[in-house]
This record gives C-alpha cells, structure tokens and sequence, in this order.
C-alpha cells in the first residue's frame, strides 16, 4: 500500500474510532419515509408566511428529522425586515437558552455519569459558597435542575454596570482590553474579570422561595461553567468540545462566533437602545452572559440549525452517537423524564417537557405538538429559537427565528403558537 495511501487509511480508522460524525445528517425527502410531503409544503410554508406577514419573526428556518435522517430543511423570509440579506440554511443563530441544554447540560450528565455529581446531594457539596448560606445549603441538584429550588428566576445584573444617566462604571467596563480587563462584551466593551466574582456573590446572596414549586430559574446556569472547570481540571469551552461537539460532528456550535471566522452568515438579533447602543450581531443578546464575556451557560450558544439538530439527535437516541455511548442512556433517560409531577411541575433535569395533559388539550393549548409523545423533550430560547426531539415517534424539531428584532417587544411567535402549529404539521403528516 502506498505511503500516502496508507496514513489517510490510518487517519480515517482514528477518526472513526473517536466517534467524529459525518459533517452532514443524511436527506431523504419526506414521502419516503412515510410522510405526506404535499401536507406538510402546503401547511408548513402557510404558517411560516403567516409569521412573516405578522411581523412575529422576520426570518426563520425550519429542520426536521426522522430517525437520523434531514426530511425537511427550509428558509423563510429575511435576517432584518429591511430584507437585505434572505435566510440561508447555513446561517447561524443565537441559541439564547436553548444554550442550558446544548451547553452546560451534557456536561453535567457526564459528571453525574462518572461519579462526580450526585443528583440528590446538596448542590453545595460541589459549590462551596453555598455551604454558608442557610437558604441554599440543602438545594440538591436535582431540584435545581428541575426549576424546583424556589431560587429567584432572573437577576438584571446589568443593574451593576449601568448608571441611572445609563452611563457605563468605568470600575467594571471600558473600551480597551488589559490583563483586568479580558472578557469581551461587544465590539469595544470589555468587562473587568472582578465582575464574575460581583454576579457570583449577588447570586449566592439571592432569596430562595421557602415554597417550592415550579419556578423557572436559570442562575445556576450562570455558575455551571465555572463548576465544570472545577470538577474537569479543564477549560469549559475546550471540555465541550472535546467530550461532544467535536465526537456528534457540531463544527459551527460554539461560544463567540465572530472570533470563529465562519463563513456562515450570522442572523441579527435587537436592537439595543440601553446598553450596547446598536444592533446586536455576532455577539450574545442575553445581558447577563454578554458580561460573562459572552460565554455562560444560560445563553451565549451559537449554531446552525444542521449542527442542532445533530446535539438532539445525541439525546434522542439516549447518548449514542456513531456507535459509542458519550453519556449512558441511563442518565439521559433520568435526565429526560419528569421529575416533580405531584407538584405540576412537568420538567425534566434542565429539559423541558411537554404539559402534563397535554395530549387531552384542544389544538392550540397544548404545549408543544397537542401529539408530541410524553417522552419528548426540549427547550425553547427568548431569541425564538425552539429545540424538541420524541425518542417514542423519532422526530426531531428545530425551529430558529430572531423574533427579537427589532425588539423583544415583538411576541406573536408566541401569541400565534407558531412553532407548535409548525410541529403539529410534521405528526399530522405522518399519521395521514
């Protein structure tokens, strides 16, 4: 066998090995697989100009998989409503919270996998400032996960950088980079790396509900990158990467994207009058993660829709990914599973699930797809991107929007129940 020949043979065999996935997800067009592809053109290209015409987004793009297989992959509309620049499949989006569950989650399962977090122990086991606190001292990562902790849903910590005249503390911002201030906010912002241990020390100082029922929180997921880099010894974002993104084949999902040098077109999202004074692009609309330097785990997450659908594809079919188990199908499947039902808490650990009755709901109430099984899980971010996958029916759902621009004022993504009507289309397709 000739030299040459024989190395790429041999790098080939190690990639293999490594579990590094094939850039693209297989295609088939959805009549093959047992849809009906005329119901699902007619319906779903309705709705999405629907959305259009109602200024709910001015763009989005839909990706749905059968099994492990692409049936459906459209564009719609434009990045602004200035319509220069029309959606392409390749353009990637600010994930907003859909980041909790492409991002810090896999990792925790992971720990929890190898020993290293124990769902039922106090979270402050693992973070020592909680130790101290009273109130937070007993949480257990399993309630927390769960959005049953009772910790306070947001904290507004640009509050702490901003001035009553709006203008920025210079303690805590300025327009140049030095070793005080390393964390990237924007395009010539940069955030003093004091200010993580200030977020850090408000969020351990935060009131805890002595009520405990479903509140969705996501602080927690603004300390679990840091948790992760100390019980991993490594770099969160290189931990990611090197544990799941690279081995599920995700090349564009990832943290700071302009930094990335992708060819892909990056979508917009608001317009921010208070803050960054511009158009947000290329840089984290969440203003908590923007003053983390752009990398959290509650948002920060960019990715296009091919490389999201790959991650839930990971879930879906319970940590598999080429062959090799990256997390055991026992923790996804505990992870994936309701965790409070008694207290009318339908989550699961960092995922959400359908509502607990949604099946008997009338088209239109229910939460997401009235016919998405009870496996199904998911979530959905404040950008308008919506992430589900059914492991029962083996349909998985991406839907990614900016239906923030101009502004978050804009909410009939949500009023109009777009993305579930689109959902509803794709098991109404197949039953027919």
């Amino acid at each position: 066998m000739p030299k040459k020949i024989a190395i790429s043979f041999l790098l080939i065999l190690l990639y293999s090995q490594l579990g590094f996935a094939q850039k693209e997800l297989p295609q088939s067009s959805p009549s093959k697989l047992g849809f009906d592809e005329n119901f699902i053109n007619q319906k779903v290209d309705s709705i999405m100009q629907m959305g259009i015409d109602s200024m709910a987004f001015p763009g989005a793009q839909v990706l749905v998989a059968k099994n492990d297989t692409v049936i459906f992959h459209k564009a719609y509309g434009f990045h602004t409503y200035e319509k220069k620049q029309a959606v392409a499949l390749n353009d990637l989006y600010d994930l907003a919270s859909v980041t909790k569950i492409t991002g810090p989650l896999p990792a925790l399962m992971k720990l929890v996998d190898e020993g290293k977090l124990n769902l039922d122990e106090p979270f402050s086991t693992y973070w020592k400032p909680w130790r101290n606190r009273k109130d937070k001292k007993y949480l257990t990562l399993r309630e927390i996960l769960a959005h049953q902790a009772g910790l306070v849903p947001y904290i507004v910590f640009l509050n702490n950088v901003l001035r009553k005249n709006e203008k920025v503390k210079k303690r805590f911002l300025q327009d140049l980079p030095d070793k005080r201030f390393r964390g990237q906010v924007y395009d010539g912002i940069y955030i003093n790396d004091r200010f993580e241990r200030k977020m850090n020390r408000i969020i351990n100082r935060s009131k805890v509900s002595e009520e405990k029922k479903y509140l969705y929180s996501g602080l927690t997921f603004l300390i679990f990158p840091s948790l992760i880099e100390e019980l991993t010894a490594m770099d969160y974002q290189s931990y990611l990467k090197e544990n799941f993104y690279d081995p599920i084949g995700c090349s564009t999902l990832g943290y700071l994207p302009v930094a990335q040098n992708f060819e892909n077109e990056i979508v917009p999202t608001e317009f921010d009058s208070l803050f960054r004074k511009t158009l947000v692009k290329g840089w984290v609309h969440d203003e908590n993660a923007a003053l983390k330097g752009g990398v959290s785990g509650n948002a920060g997450l960019f990715a296009t829709a091919n490389d999201l659908a790959k991650l839930m594809l990971f879930y879906q079919n319970y940590g598999k990914v080429n062959g090799e188990q990256l997390v055991s199908a026992e923790t996804v499947r505990e992870f994936t599973k309701v965790q409070f039902p008694e207290n009318d808490n339908r989550r699961g650990l960092g995922f959400d699930k359908p509502l607990l009755n949604h099946a008997e709901l009338p088209l239109g109430e229910a939460y997401p797809s009235h016919l998405a099984s009870p496996e199904s899980f998911g979530h959905s971010g404040f950008t308008g991107t919506f992430v589900w996958a059914d492991p029962k029916k083996k349909i998985t759902y991406i839907f990614l929007s900016n239906r923030v621009n101009p502004n978050r004022d804009h909410r009939k993504l949500y009023d109009l129940g777009i993305r579930e009507a689109v959902q509803d289309v794709f098991y109404q397709a197949e039953e027919r």
